[in-house]
């Protein structure tokens, strides 16, 4: 749907330094700075200056690279693509149709179920609009682009090898909200690849649990990566690596122990499972780059994959042994 928005000067002239030389001067802003970058509010982003209505919320997702990425734009009728020849590789600027802001930037290499875009917007050329706000603001004719967030979450902490295979496998069952990566399970405050000490490299999950739940997400766990393995994953051998649930009360506790003891009963592993069980305590998220790593580089390094016709039956609790809570 298309409507009047324009470039005034009073709008360029209420732009801050920043966005003056994002938006008229086609700059780019630092990695990692855009207030935008982390917001997971449901609602639409807009052009800065003229307001006309670029990306949803829905099409949010973390690529990693620093700045808000979107899968799609609202209506690519508001946006116009221009080649940039500024760099030694040639690239493909946005710009927005009727307000001429510079945006960013579009490349090939987004989520491949979801059209395999990835437009890279700075945070200085868009103004957000909650989607309570939509309506009023004369957006409502897109809230139907407009995802309603879940009424609550749940968080779930795992960590099963290397954290790239994790996510990119876990990312796509049905009910999950939004995940990162990082470190977990050990004690060196503010962890980093290069300095994580006896951290797991571990995968946060938000869930929805009208949607799917807890032993569904160990069900999948349990599948995708081979649990009776001391501090190893396919070719990753270290603590980093080990398998481990780091439950977040006692309800997943004992979801966690139970399912384990199915695991164990099903002889789907042919060992005993080595699974750490503990409470989680700090998560320290990976850096950009580890994000999303193979939904931005597809043939990336993965050990982790489905087992076909692994399913785990459900027994009473007291048929398995279970692992002991540390």
């Amino acid at each position: 749907m298309m409507s009047s928005y324009s470039k005034t000067d009073e709008a360029v002239a209420a732009l801050t330094p920043e966005q003056f030389r994002v938006t008229q001067r086609n700059g780019t802003e630092r990695p990692g700075t855009g207030p935008l970058l982390k917001n997971k509010q449901a609602g639409i982003y807009v052009d800065i200056v003229s307001g006309e209505p670029l990306f949803a919320s829905t099409n949010k997702y973390e690529s990693g690279c620093g700045w808000p990425s979107f899968t799609k734009p609202i209506d690519a009728g508001y946006l116009k693509a221009k080649r940039d020849w500024s760099m030694l590789i040639p690239r493909t600027e946005v710009r927005s149709a009727h307000g001429d802001s510079h945006l960013g930037h579009v490349f090939r290499d987004g989520p491949r179920d979801r059209g395999g875009l990835r437009y890279c917007i700075n945070s200085a050329a868009l103004r957000f609009v909650p989607r309570a706000d939509m309506a009023a603001q004369g957006y409502g004719a897109y809230l139907d682009q407009i995802e309603e967030p879940p009424a609550a979450t749940q968080r779930a902490v795992l960590a099963g090898g290397c954290f790239w295979g994790m996510q990119d496998l876990i990312r796509r069952l049905p009910g999950v909200v939004s995940t990162r990566v990082g470190y977990s399970g050990g004690e060196v405050p503010n962890a980093t690849y290069r300095n994580h000490g006896n951290h797991a490299e571990a995968i946060e999950i938000v869930f929805d649990p009208a949607r799917t739940d807890f032993r569904t997400l160990l069900e999948l766990f349990f599948q995708i990566h081979d649990p009776t393995t001391v501090n190893r994953q396919g070719n990753d051998r270290g603590a980093s690596y080990r398998s481990a649930i780091f439950f977040t009360d006692d309800a997943q506790k004992v979801e966690a122990e139970d399912t384990i003891a199915d695991v164990e009963a099903s002889g789907l592993w042919p060992g005993k499972v080595v699974t750490e069980l503990s409470r989680a305590g700090d998560f320290w998220e990976a850096e950009p780059e580890h994000q999303d790593y193979l939904q931005r580089r597809p043939n990336g390094y993965t050990c982790h994959f489905v087992r076909p016709n692994w399913k785990l039956p459900r027994h009473a609790p007291e048929t398995g042994s279970k692992p002991v809570a540390v």
